[in-house]
């Protein structure tokens, strides 16, 4: 069963929420995916894997990110000039922001204060980046990682200075969108503190779930590597997933698993099993 939320912000923005497995909420520990660029609480193997967390006696959160530019319709790029606006920063102060809700009882009452975090993508990042800094995160999952925000050259970085965006096409939709230089503006100026991925996995001493799939084209499997060797291994599993790529063969609109995602959701709930209950 899902039931869907809105979270306002302390900036008054707009998280859109569903809840997956309320009968679980009182006692059972609390999940928490994290959509990527260009992804959605609605996108492919999301809804699909909150009901497996949730049929397997979870309580699950997916949201949107106020500015990931979906807004009402849920599956379309309606808000672009929000997606324009967006930064690392805001992304990590608005999970912050969904922890403290649901710690707060602002979904359910719960007596169960353990979280997980499942980040895809940039998500990833995202979620180990604020599981460093929050206590009430007790694990996480990181599927197709990024190692690192700053994935653009110094001519990239002149020109998008000179001309005050830079353009991004997302090859699903056709859609020619733009990022604002405030996003490049919070790398710099936070790229060794707060944006720190690789001092977060040094200092996250938290049970840690690296999944990435060999054949990623999008974030290449050694940033997978990468961060696996900067973790504590005593706290920190490493799947490589063999011929699989950013997605693991999911596509959007979904339309089933396969035995390569099997490997990654199965993985997933026996880390969270053992983290987490």
């Amino acid at each position: 069963m899902r039931k869907d939320f809105i979270l306002r912000t302390s900036k008054t923005d707009i998280l859109r929420v569903s809840a997956f497995g309320l009968k679980n909420i009182s006692s059972s520990p609390c999940v928490i995916m994290v959509h990527g660029f260009k992804g959605f609480k609605d996108w492919g193997f999301v809804p699909f894997t909150a009901e497996f967390l949730s049929n397997s006696g979870f309580f699950v959160l997916t949201f949107n990110f106020s500015h990931n530019g979906v807004g009402e319709s849920l599956t379309e790029f309606t808000e672009l000039d929000k997606f324009a606006e967006n930064t690392f920063s805001l992304e990590i102060s608005e999970l912050s922001e969904m922890i403290d809700a649901y710690n707060s009882g602002f979904f359910g009452e719960t007596q169960n204060s353990r979280i997980g975090l499942i980040g895809h993508s940039r998500g990833g990042a995202i979620a180990l980046l604020t599981a460093a800094e929050k206590s009430e995160v007790s694990a996480v999952v990181v599927w197709a990682c990024v190692s690192d925000f700053d994935r653009y050259s110094e001519r990239q970085k002149q020109k998008w200075r000179e001309e005050g965006v830079f353009w991004v096409l997302n090859t699903r939709t056709n859609q020619v969108m733009n990022l604002n230089v405030s996003l490049l503006e919070d790398l710099e100026k936070y790229k060794d503190t707060k944006l720190n991925i690789e001092s977060a996995v040094k200092n996250l001493n938290k049970p840690l779930l690296i999944i990435h799939g060999e054949q990623d084209l999008a974030v290449p499997f050694n940033e997978g590597e990468l961060l696996f060797s900067l973790s504590d291994k005593s706290k920190t599993e490493f799947l490589p997933v063999t011929a699989a790529g950013h997605t693991f063969d999911i596509k959007h609109p979904f339309e089933g698993s396969n035995p390569k995602f099997d490997t990654v959701l199965n993985s997933t709930l026996t880390f969270f099993n053992k983290h987490l209950k």
